[in-house]
């Protein structure tokens, strides 16, 4: 074998790794995103369709899909523009450039030490609260046009920014990793039918923003100081305090691949083992 040879053979298996790569990680992106997963599914039933028209000679229907697959790529990229733009930012931002901030044992457990003693408070005096924390889906669309904080957690700094009459206090205030990084951020109001008419913007916006991404979306009502969570498309309706920091605990644990790249100590072991 000359090495011209093998240099051609090691291009092709660079060549495919690359495309497979690619493939992989915008697949990833696409599973965080419930429109692009819609999407998908939509196009895919759109291929079966073709084939079938072409497979049992069904002219009219499959003149039809013509056109749509024909003008289809065009009109998706106009109307997914903004879905489009949010998974190549994905890919950018949290994947190929490597993930948000992955907390230690320690930094989780005052996370979430910091924000139920916050709710607590604000439950009591019944004041209204969004808290949005970020996973693996980046919210910089949402911190870009919202008042930029970058400070360390605490559940007074929380407090404070909720309190009545405070500018910070309409809006959603955004934490990454262990520090909030803005506050009055606007998010997408959930178009969902099923949402009891009772529920307010708040509870609808967190419903949102846990359909477009990832992230956790803590809600503290402000007529019945009720607490709520809503996650992966689902709100979680008038918890406890217990059942709001055992969620928080549950879906902040990382992710089995992530554990698995990160070097877990003894002590961290058996901090898992009694969360569990």
């Amino acid at each position: 074998m000359t090495l011209d040879t093998l240099w051609n053979i090691v291009k092709k298996v660079i060549d495919i790794s690359l495309v497979w790569l690619v493939i992989y990680y915008i697949l990833k992106s696409v599973r965080n995103n419930l429109k692009m997963t819609l999407l998908i599914k939509g196009i895919v039933i759109i291929i079966f369709l073709k084939i079938i028209a072409d497979l049992f000679s069904l002219i009219t229907i499959g003149l039809f899909l013509d056109y749509i697959i024909m003008w289809g790529p065009l009109a998706l990229i106009i109307i997914f523009q903004p879905e489009i733009r949010n998974v190549l930012e994905q890919l950018g931002r949290s994947q190929l450039l490597g993930r948000h901030k992955i907390l230690t044992v320690d930094e989780r457990e005052r996370l979430v030490y910091e924000i139920v003693q916050a709710i607590d408070y604000l439950r009591k005096t019944r004041i209204g609260a969004l808290i949005v924390i970020e996973r693996d889906v980046s919210l910089q669309e949402y911190i870009e046009k919202s008042k930029k904080l970058y400070a360390d957690i605490s559940s007074e700094l929380l407090i404070a920014i909720f309190f009545p009459k405070n500018p910070l206090h309409d809006g959603a205030t955004i934490i990454q990793g262990n520090r909030i990084t803005s506050s009055g951020a606007v998010l997408p109001t959930s178009n969902d039918a099923k949402i009891s008419k009772r529920l307010g913007t708040r509870h609808r916006a967190a419903l949102g923003i846990s359909e477009e991404t990832d992230a956790i979306a803590l809600v503290v009502s402000e007529e019945t100081g009720r607490l709520s969570i809503a996650v992966n498309g689902e709100l979680h309706y008038n918890l406890s305090l217990e059942d709001v920091r055992m969620m928080l605990i549950d879906e902040l644990r990382p992710k089995p691949e992530v554990i698995e790249e990160e070097e877990i100590t003894e002590e961290e072991e058996d901090e898992y083992e009694k969360d569990s």
